[in-house]
């Protein structure tokens, strides 16, 4: 009987480990989205300043669809928008 209980409970740990494991990459992963959302957020922002003042009216809105793209692809995600506003005013 000891015996089945040591390997339940190792079998426990191993379980408990790779949960641990598991909830943690998510958690990582949901943080690294929100951080490049707010970057990318900030970014947009910074651009569009940045290009008013030279005059030129290639701007891109701050809305749910540009900060998912920010989100899911980061900085490249940004400079698709940027490059597709130009496309546009062109």
């Amino acid at each position: 009987m000891e015996k089945q209980t040591g390997i339940l409970m190792i079998a426990g740990a191993c379980v408990l480990v790779l949960f641990m494991v598991t909830v943690k990459n998510k958690i990582e992963f949901f943080l690294n989205f929100c951080l490049r959302t707010v970057m990318g957020g900030i970014a947009i922002y910074g651009i569009n300043l940045l290009l008013d003042a030279w005059g030129i009216s290639c701007m891109v809105g701050i809305n749910l669809c540009s900060l998912l793209t920010s989100g899911i692809l980061g900085f490249s995600g940004v400079s698709l928008l940027y490059a597709i506003a130009a496309f546009r005013f062109l």
